[in-house]
């Protein structure tokens, strides 16, 4: 944390009325929250995914994740049906560094191999993408007797589905 970042939680702090060591276990516990399935040793793959399509292409870029850095986390030990496509790990990496170069890439995605069925929210077609194909698909994919540990349980995070 810089200078900067300690002005801001003091700010916070004196907003809400709370102590400064308040925020920050509030935002360590947030952050946990999000982050969880990256610390669960048992999750791989499509499970990973809501990770970073939520954190956004913030986390990416903090951590410079790269497409095969990506591979590593999220494919690693990952079961063939819960794999993510390399070329999606691509794009996903895309966001971190050239946002404009991802959209034109979901675009042709879109249009050329995949053909969204559940896209609901117009605002963020790259989370819609990557939901649409990874959760939706498995949602209808999977009965409620499936043992198959997919994102059948997941919801997003800003509450739409």
């Amino acid at each position: 944390m810089n200078s900067s970042d300690v002005t801001k939680v003091k700010r916070l702090a004196e907003r809400l009325g709370a102590r400064d060591s308040d925020v920050i276990r509030f935002a360590v516990k947030l952050m946990l929250s999000r982050l969880a399935p990256l610390y669960d040793n048992t999750s791989h793959g499509t499970n990973l995914l809501p990770v970073f399509v939520e954190c956004g292409p913030e986390f990416v870029r903090f951590f410079d994740l790269d497409a095969a850095k990506l591979e590593s986390i999220i494919n690693r030990n990952a079961p063939s049906e819960l794999t993510v496509e390399p070329e999606d790990l691509a794009l996903l990496a895309m966001t971190g560094s050239t946002e404009p170069y991802a959209a034109l890439r979901l675009g042709e995605l879109r249009s050329d191999t995949y053909s969204a069925q559940a896209t609901t929210d117009r605002r963020d077609p790259l989370r819609n993408y990557f939901y649409d194909k990874y959760v939706f698909r498995a949602v209808a994919s999977h009965t409620e007797d499936d043992d198959v540990a997919g994102f059948a349980g997941v919801t997003p995070a800003s509450g739409e589905a």
